[in-house]
């Protein structure tokens, strides 16, 4: 299923991101965090179990008031805000990250996220354009490009996005994925077919995307 949702492009904007998250969201916010008392770290892990938002955006907002330069109580702000579909709050907190730390990945990736969340894609790709500046090679957000590109229907420069990501991470599925609907959209069905192949090859194999990404073809050539 997830691959399905993948190839189709219907993943929510939103949650590409914490997708991309190899470990989960939890301990990404806990691993930046480090620094933080063991109290503040099971507090935030406690909050973030009950799925309290509200209350865990009240806590980073009281740790905040205490120390304004601290990006990792932004970045717990955000997250809990966008959970609470609070996106104007949560990109106020991204930005925040971006203006403290601008080679942190994850403030750009999460701002760029919650523009696209609201629909606001053009300004998600001049986020993430501003990033790659600031960054060294990052595949996930090269990835987020390629996707903010497709939300433009922009797909030539969402399959360049989708190839720089991959010639970084070879193995991320959403980058094969975004590549091959790319292909798809712009007509190019032995290419996409490619990828399909090269999929099937990986170890472990990905049936699923693979299959996917064929169902998309067939859908495509029947319109």
């Amino acid at each position: 299923m997830a691959a399905c949702v993948l190839i189709a492009g219907c993943t929510l904007p939103g949650q590409l991101l914490y997708a991309l998250v190899p470990d989960g969201t939890i301990p990404m916010l806990l691993g930046k965090l480090e620094r933080e008392s063991d109290t503040n770290r099971r507090q935030v892990a406690a909050l973030e179990r009950k799925g309290d938002w509200e209350g865990l955006a009240k806590f980073a907002d009281e740790n905040i008031a205490k120390e304004p330069n601290n990006s990792s109580w932004w970045l717990v702000a955000g997250y809990a805000n966008a959970k609470q579909k609070k996106h104007a709050r949560a990109i106020e907190c991204f930005q925040e990250i971006v203006r403290l730390d601008p080679t942190l990945p994850d403030g750009w990736n999460l701002l760029a996220q919650e523009h696209r969340t609201v629909g606001e894609s053009q300004r998600a790709v001049d986020v993430l354009t501003r990033a790659l500046m600031a960054l060294r090679d990052s595949a996930v957000t090269l990835t987020l490009l390629g996707e903010s590109y497709s939300d433009l229907a922009q797909f030539e420069l969402a399959g360049r996005s989708y190839r720089q990501a991959l010639d970084i991470d070879g193995g991320l599925m959403q980058a094969w994925a975004g590549l091959a609907r790319s292909h798809i959209k712009l007509g190019r069905m032995s290419e996409a077919e490619s990828i399909a192949r090269a999929v099937e090859k990986f170890n472990p194999p990905n049936p699923q995307l693979a299959a996917a990404i064929r169902n998309e073809m067939g859908a495509a050539a029947s319109r």
